[in-house]
């Protein structure tokens, strides 16, 4: 007897915050390919972002209703950006479609209380990647919550076997204090290559930027998230963008919540360079984060510092020690393999929701 697959319809943006001219977004790249290359589940795709563009929000909604009417997935798989799918449609669609829906929530280290915990009671499951925010969730009433991590797509990060003609570099956006440091590197005779958004060198595409994890002997992570008072997150206080790219004016309440996110210092949280570099067969050095020795053993499959000091020693030694260095990069290529790919991820999550039996 044939059993038909999973059927997972995908709600997310397409472009990288609702822009064609950046490219596709992260999620689409990491949670719809890896949906659809996995080969298990029979995946549509409702790119919320293109058609809110074409068609306007209240259209893109209708269209939405009517996807999920006409389709009729067991699941629809959602990741919200802001609010261009209204409230009213997530509830009708958890409340009378049929479908069971969920939402992933990647950023409640510092939008927990003001924005996921409105929108969460929406959905029949959410995950957090935030090991704190499960008892904010259950504090609100919340039990659906499914803790879960960020991975990588092992379909496009892989490692390439070439020359390591570089020491020590960075890859992500100039913020926070990463200019400062860097800077503190190099006065130490640290040799670093940056690149990315306000750096001199600029960005590398993304087949660029894996094969240089491959080429560097020590890829750096920065796990801090900027808190600096700069214009456009205060005028975020103010004003809601959507990914259509219009304006529109937060409530007071909302005003009042985003004004406490901006002026509270935002704790150290693991991002997807913590997979992607190890996926890709880089060794990483990087800054701690919220429990990120239940996913690699410092020491033995990333290294971890702690301070500038720590950095710069650790930097020095892991250049001077090659064979401890490959020894790592290796243990933390195959933990990388064996338990945080996208697609274990995935099937973890659908088996706690009993959309899929345990194996």
């Amino acid at each position: 007897m044939k059993i038909n697959p999973l059927h997972i319809l995908y709600v997310g943006l397409k472009n990288d915050y609702g822009k064609p001219a950046l490219g596709n977004s992260f999620e689409y790249v990491n949670f719809h390919e890896t949906l659809v290359r996995s080969g298990n589940y029979r995946v549509d795709l409702f790119p919320y972002d293109e058609v809110l563009r074409d068609a306007g929000r209240d259209e893109m909604n209708k269209k939405l209703l009517s996807t999920v009417k006409d389709t009729k997935p067991d699941l629809c798989f959602f990741v919200l950006f802001t609010d261009e799918i209204k409230k009213e449609t997530i509830r009708e669609i958890t409340e009378k479609s049929g479908s069971i829906t969920f939402n992933w929530f990647g950023d409640d280290h510092w939008r927990f209380s003001n924005y996921s915990k409105y929108w969460a009671p929406l959905f029949h499951w959410v995950s957090t990647t935030d090991s704190a925010s499960v008892d904010k969730y259950l504090k609100i009433g919340y039990q659906n919550i499914i803790k879960t991590q960020w991975g990588y797509n092992h379909h496009q990060y892989r490692s390439h076997n070439i020359v390591k003609d570089h020491q020590v570099t960075f890859i992500g956006q100039v913020h926070s204090h990463r200019r400062r440091t860097v800077h503190q590197l190099e006065e130490s005779g640290i040799v670093i290559d940056c690149w990315g958004k306000g750096w001199e060198a600029g960005r590398l595409s993304q087949y660029e930027m894996i094969r240089m994890y491959s080429r560097s002997k020590i890829n750096l992570n920065f796990t801090e998230s900027s808190v600096a008072l700069r214009w456009k997150p205060i005028v975020k206080v103010f004003l809601n963008r959507r990914a259509d790219d219009s304006l529109h004016i937060n409530s007071a309440l909302q005003m009042v919540q985003n004004i406490h996110v901006l002026t509270n210092e935002r704790r150290p949280q693991i991002k997807g360079r913590n997979f992607e570099i190890p996926g890709s067969g880089g060794f990483l050095l990087t800054q701690n984060a919220d429990n990120l020795g239940e996913y690699f053993i410092p020491g033995s499959e990333i290294a971890v510092f702690s301070d500038l000091n720590d950095l710069k020693d650790k930097i020095k030694y892991y250049l001077s020690n090659d064979k401890e260095r490959e020894d790592i990069r290796l243990a933390g290529y195959q933990r990388a393999i064996r338990d945080h790919t996208y697609e274990k991820r995935f099937l973890e999550i659908f088996q706690t929701m009993r959309l899929l039996p345990k194996l």
